[in-house]
């Protein structure tokens, strides 16, 4: 259902002309007080608008970061610790910062699995999925050329490890490379342009392209936990007889959670900012030297289950292929899932095992990534054993997992196997 913006008009005469002419308050109404979303929103519904508190907050400290950060290889971490000592109130600024990305991901990865819960990404909501896609991907690359800024030791071997990928490419693998990173080795000119990136190109496109997600949520309303349609039961005055206004019923909801939020951040922030080494590696710490090698190069945490797709396949090349192919497959769920019911509560038992199985094996990705599970298995088989020899197969079964859980749904979908339960007449 197409959203109508009523024109409103204040009592201010200053104001109504500006109105008239620019209708803001219209606008904002027509997406808050008068946009009429389910009244049955649980908490898996609180994360949309938590990462639109984390991205302020990211955009804000950043510029404030960026105010003191010198992009060279020879000042860029000497500025990160100038901001962290002299800087009045520059570690609490650099902190929020880093713990602030990591916590964007958070809230990003249970964003996208409510909507794999509830079947947000079905007809007709196509579209809102695939720019939240696009916004995923470009969060990926907007946390990793900010994580090569500091130039530490894991960012300059990580910024080294990630673009050496593109050398995989047949043909123009090389050249690719040198073009991305501006030299033969992460350089001053490899820090310029990935500052310029950081700071400038990809906060404008993420802006857009968030801007973009929410009005075209609103344009076909919101999905809710039954995956029914509101719209499909109109009451006397026009309205869903199962929808109240966003505004103010929402917005105090989202409000209770941004200050939840805000406190876990805090707590965060102020006691363990590293969080062990899992939001700020220690090797990061240390000044980037080309010469020496840290002991296990890794990305953070949030890149790690596609980390571990790279590592568990023994061709580079194939390696690359499969870690692309597991965020591009994301894309054609809407496709992939003929699915006659959106939410979870209503499909069958083997989808319901099949989505669980594949959020396991995305989170046992991201373990072997981070290098736990190497750490794990010594302690439950012993010493003596091929730890990576297990860690490779292991990482390999979940791979399979995670790639059959779309194969899985498409052929469960698309020849009528699944057995749904029948949706009922009204929001429960």
């Amino acid at each position: 259902m197409a959203l109508k913006i009523v024109r409103i008009y204040p009592k201010n005469p200053l104001l109504a002309w500006v109105e008239d002419r620019l209708p803001v308050i219209s606008f904002v109404a027509a997406h808050t007080s008068r946009y009429q979303a389910p009244w049955n929103f649980n908490i898996w519904y609180l994360f949309g608008g938590l990462a639109a508190v984390t991205l302020v907050n990211q955009l804000v400290t950043g510029i404030f970061l960026a105010m003191h950060f010198k992009p060279s290889a020879a000042e860029a971490f000497s500025s990160v610790e100038y901001i962290m000592r002299d800087v009045e109130w520059g570690w609490l600024i650099r902190y929020m910062h880093s713990t602030g990305a990591s916590l964007f991901f958070v809230v990003v990865y249970l964003h996208m699995f409510r909507a794999l819960l509830y079947g947000s990404y079905k007809r007709p909501r196509e579209l809102v999925w695939i720019l939240g896609m696009l916004i995923y991907v470009v969060l990926m690359a907007e946390a990793f050329m900010g994580y090569v800024l500091p130039w530490g030791q894991m960012s300059f071997w990580g910024a080294k490890v990630i673009i050496s990928l593109f050398g995989a490419i047949p043909v123009v693998g090389e050249s690719l490379q040198q073009w991305v990173m501006g030299d033969y080795v992460p350089a001053d000119a490899t820090l310029n342009r990935f500052f310029s990136l950081h700071v400038v190109a990809l906060p404008i496109i993420l802006l857009l392209l968030v801007t973009v997600h929410i009005l075209a949520l609103h344009e076909v309303g919101s999905n809710n936990p039954d995956g029914i349609d509101i719209h499909d039961r109109i009451g006397p005055d026009g309205t869903p007889l199962d929808g109240i206004p966003f505004h103010p019923y929402y917005t105090v909801e989202d409000l209770l959670s941004t200050v939840v939020f805000i406190l876990v951040a805090a707590f965060l922030i102020f006691f363990v900012p590293t969080v062990g080494g899992l939001f700020l590696e220690h090797d990061n710490f240390t000044e980037a030297n080309p010469l020496v090698t840290p002991e296990h190069i890794k990305p953070v945490w949030y890149f790690t289950p596609y980390y571990a797709m790279l590592r568990v396949i023994p061709h580079k090349l194939s390696g690359v292929i499969v870690m692309g192919l597991a965020i591009f497959v994301l894309f054609l769920m809407p496709w992939l899932d003929r699915g006659k019911v959106r939410s979870i509560r209503y499909r069958g038992g083997a989808y319901k095992l099949a989505l669980g199985l594949f959020a396991v094996a995305f989170v046992v990705l991201g373990f072997i990534g981070i290098g736990a599970m190497a750490q794990l298995l010594p302690r439950l088989l012993g010493d003596g054993i091929d730890v990576n020899a297990i860690e490779n197969w292991i990482g390999r079964v979940l791979v399979a997992i995670y790639f059959g859980f779309f194969a899985f749904t498409w052929v469960y979908t698309r020849f009528g196997f699944e057995r749904t339960r029948p949706l009922p007449e009204r929001l429960t």
